[in-house]
């Protein structure tokens, strides 16, 4: 199977699978204009803004494998930023324990 990911702005909107024979069976990067050419015949996708690339679901090309919202270099795919973690009231309330000493 291929998979194509519609970048717009940089940013990944969309990801698609496509049948190899749909590919002519041809590995990356020569099944990459056969895929975009593939697209632009479909009707609900050819529609959409962007520009479809090729990519790898074991991540074997472009970097790792696009999720929507995962940003586009021109090169490479790139994981979103993780956000810091939430605090919870623990992180507040838990004391650390006294050190006793012996006499």
């Amino acid at each position: 199977m291929g998979h194509f990911a519609l970048v717009q702005d940089q940013v990944v909107r969309n990801v698609i699978t496509i049948n190899n024979t749909d590919l002519d069976n041809l590995p990356f990067p020569e099944s990459e204009p056969v895929g975009q050419a593939f697209i632009a015949t479909l009707p609900d996708l050819a529609v959409q803004a962007g520009v479809w690339w090729e990519c790898s679901y074991n991540a074997n090309f472009r970097g790792v494998y696009p999720g929507m919202g995962f940003g586009f270099d021109g090169v490479n795919f790139i994981p979103p930023a993780q956000p810091e973690p939430e605090p919870t009231a623990d992180d507040y309330t838990v004391q650390p324990e006294p050190v006793i000493e012996a006499p």
